[in-house]
């Protein structure tokens, strides 16, 4: 399931002919000229000044509005920081669960109360007013506007897949489509890897066993080979339509890495593992061999574990823990810090 806006930095917003998906928790943000399609996937790293916004609107000036507590900043680029300037935010534009922009107005939109009010200025709430969100238009997940038509992004639905609505009327439910996100972008959505690839999990394996048949103990001395590291390969096939800027690659070291990452520490009702795997080795996957001393006791073994992370079926990151046991049941404990 896609994490909510509720519980996520990220947001969504649109102007003229593109979309763009806000991920402040990776430093980046998607642009694509069709949700639909896939189409015209670019991955730009967000300027310093625009990072950690609450939310992100794009109005139809061409301008972008970073709100940040009761305060926006307005810009020009996301990844520049152009003619940045910085507006107090109306009282009665404060606390919105989701901000977005059409029709040339910004609507803020107070989702437990199931109402939205309507302005053409955030800083002076002119021409404000209020009205009731229509019951078919609350449950979103994520809200946006592009020129004449409202989106929002629906929960996940009993076909799978991740959807998208859009209305021309926020009030009324007028003039209603719905839409799929093409499979391309749904890993750049918070918990959209999951939906791609399939939930994270951890596991220990066993590598080694080491059996003593004889009466006598065994002194046993000998190299363990184990693969630590990241196998990019298994995710960076999302990547394959994204063009993401030198910058983005630079800053992140990988973004596929970045955003296995951030599933990984996701709670397991968004497919995560709760788990805070930045001090594990994100380097590409190579094998690694370690000496080792053990005393096996006479009709004995001695069993080998090492943790491993993956996505659905496949092991995807392999961590540096490793534990010997006398019995070949593996352990029950996630080693890495809870997220």
């Amino acid at each position: 399931m896609i994490v909510p806006k509720s519980k996520s930095k990220a947001d969504f917003c649109g102007v003229d002919q593109y979309y763009y998906i806000v991920r402040p928790d990776l430093n980046c943000y998607m642009r694509s000229s069709n949700f639909n399609r896939g189409e015209g996937l670019d991955v730009f790293s967000l300027h310093p000044s625009c990072r950690n916004g609450d939310h992100y609107v794009a109005y139809e000036d061409d301008h972008f509005y970073i709100i940040k507590s009761d305060h926006y900043r307005r810009v020009t680029n996301m990844n520049t920081d152009d003619s940045a300037v910085v507006y107090s935010l109306h009282p009665n534009c404060q606390g919105g669960s989701h901000y977005c922009s059409a029709f040339g107005y910004f609507y803020i939109i107070f989702q437990d109360r199931g109402v939205y009010r309507r302005t053409r200025n955030m800083n002076k709430y002119e021409a404000g007013e209020e009205f009731t969100l229509h019951p078919e238009c609350r449950n979103g997940l994520y809200y946006f506007g592009v020129r004449n038509y409202y989106y929002f992004v629906n929960p996940e639905d009993q076909w799978g897949g991740i959807k998208y609505t859009r209305c021309t009327n926020f009030n009324k439910n007028e003039g209603v489509d719905t839409y799929s996100f093409h499979p391309s972008i749904y890993g750049f959505l918070p918990g959209g890897l999951a939906i791609a690839k399939g939930p994270s999990y951890g596991e220990w394996v066993c590598i080694k066993t080491i059996d003593n048949d004889s009466q006598t103990p065994l002194q046993w001395k000998n190299q363990v080979s184990k693969k630590v590291g990241y196998e990019k390969e298994k995710v960076s096939s999302m990547e394959h339509n994204w063009k993401v800027t030198a910058t983005v690659s630079a800053e992140t070291g990988g973004l596929g890495a970045l955003i296995t990452k951030a599933q990984f520490s996701l709670s397991t009702e968004y497919g995560g593992s709760s788990t805070n795997t930045e001090k594990e080795n994100w380097n590409e996957v190579t094998e690694v061999a370690e000496t080792m001393t053990l005393t096996v006791e006479p009709k004995q073994k001695v069993y080998i574990f090492v943790y491993k992370m993956g996505l659905g079926k496949e092991p995807v990151l392999h961590c540096r823990d490793m534990r010997i046991l006398d019995k070949p049941s593996p352990p029950t404990d996630n080693p890495l810090p809870h997220a």
